[in-house]
């Protein structure tokens, strides 16, 4: 019996690829989720973690700029997107 041949996969669209969009979206919706687990007066564990999500997120969003402006730079330690 022979090895099946396998094709390759196909290259994801950039609409895919593309993470700003969902470290956005996330990083609002964990400030949202701590302003109303703020106001309804919810036990304080939740609300501070929905702060922290909210501020990882930030970190998050920071880091994706710093290595776009590294990509831009031309420098050898930035990620490369293809």
């Amino acid at each position: 019996m022979s090895e099946p041949v396998l094709r390759p996969t196909p290259p994801l669209s950039p609409r895919l690829l593309a993470l700003a969009p969902i470290v956005y979206v996330g990083t609002s919706t964990w400030f949202a989720a701590a302003l109303v687990l703020f106001l309804l007066d919810t036990p304080s564990i939740w609300t501070w973690t929905a702060l922290s999500g909210g501020g990882l997120g930030i970190i998050g969003a920071l880091i994706m700029l710093w290595q776009q402006q590294a990509r831009r730079r031309g420098s050898k330690a930035a990620q490369k997107l293809d």
